[in-house]
């Protein structure tokens, strides 16, 4: 890769970065996309502002007999079109070439979730006679309650956390900020946390994370994902979920006990309503019920 398309890819991310406030992980997944295109055999001496439609489409079909999955393929050919449709508004290119070329077709993906006798038996994990367990068990519950992006959980500082009032303000996506309602029991552990907790975690040291460590700093969505998965072999629960799996738990089971799709996509902070869709594929009890209550022939 030249050091001209290393250039180009810092002002692509730095412009992305500044119009739509994307996030860490969104622009490392967008670098990576980048500078792997950019190495690959297809493009003769890595110069991103080269490119050729054909050249797109002969790289895609590589991916395809590689056994790249469709959806990998489709958020690269995503990726492609937000760089080339910068590039070509500062004038790098004078041709889009990822115009007319087809992203693979993606089959709906259902979220595997959990029961809610598994969100108990997970919940009850943690060992709460411990500081650690404490922690861990406002976290799993806050998670619960509110279905947040682990990222965003794991970010959460004091500031954002407003018992009284019973709400968490979450700055997501694109800067969108949204007030997610806690709930009793998830603001009963907080405050369990806070007073019996978090001050021996922290050793004297002072900290904005609301969910620290020993070391006196927030935890990583990595150490989290740990943990997690060391609670469900503690609940005997299998296959073994992701803190992701607690987000579509959220939004599933608050579906099934007659949460709407708009108040759902308010609190995961979706901003297109299709993407909550995907929960109504699982929530089918709840749907059931409703056609059995509501309509003449149910």
């Amino acid at each position: 890769m030249s050091d001209e398309t290393r250039q180009e890819i810092d002002r692509f991310l730095d412009a992305v970065w500044l119009e739509s406030g994307l996030s860490e992980n969104t622009l490392a997944a967008y670098r990576r996309d980048l500078a792997a295109f950019a190495r690959s055999n297809t493009i003769k001496g890595g110069q991103l502002s080269a490119v050729t439609r054909r050249d797109i489409q002969s790289h895609l079909a590589d991916r395809f007999e590689q056994g790249s999955s469709p959806r990998s393929t489709a958020r690269l050919l995503s990726t492609l079109r937000r760089f080339y449709h910068y590039a070509l508004r500062e004038g790098w290119v004078t041709d889009d070439p990822t115009f007319e070329v087809m992203a693979p077709k993606l089959g709906r993906t259902v979220p595997k979730g959990l029961t809610e006798a598994e969100v108990e038996a997970l919940l009850e994990a943690p060992d709460t006679t411990t500081s650690r367990g404490l922690r861990d068990r406002a976290m799993v519950e806050t998670l619960y309650a509110t279905g947040l992006r682990v990222s965003e959980l794991v970010n959460l500082t004091l500031s954002q956390v407003s018992l009284q009032s019973g709400v968490v303000r979450i700055i997501g996506k694109g800067g969108r900020e949204r007030l997610v309602p806690l709930g009793e029991v998830a603001i009963e552990w907080i405050e369990r946390f806070l007073k019996q907790g978090r001050s021996d975690l922290l050793g004297g040291r002072t900290a904005n994370a609301l969910f620290v460590t020993a070391h006196g700093r927030g935890m990583s969505r990595q150490a989290f994902w740990q943990r997690i998965r060391l609670y469900a072999q503690m609940a005997g629960i299998s296959p073994l979920p992701s803190p992701h799996t607690l987000r579509h738990a959220f939004a599933t089971h608050l579906l099934n006990h007659g949460g709407d799709l708009r108040t759902v996509q308010m609190l995961l902070g979706h901003a297109d309503l299709s993407t909550t869709q995907i929960y109504t594929h699982v929530a089918q009890e709840r749907i059931r019920q409703l056609h059995q209550h509501h309509h003449p022939r149910g």
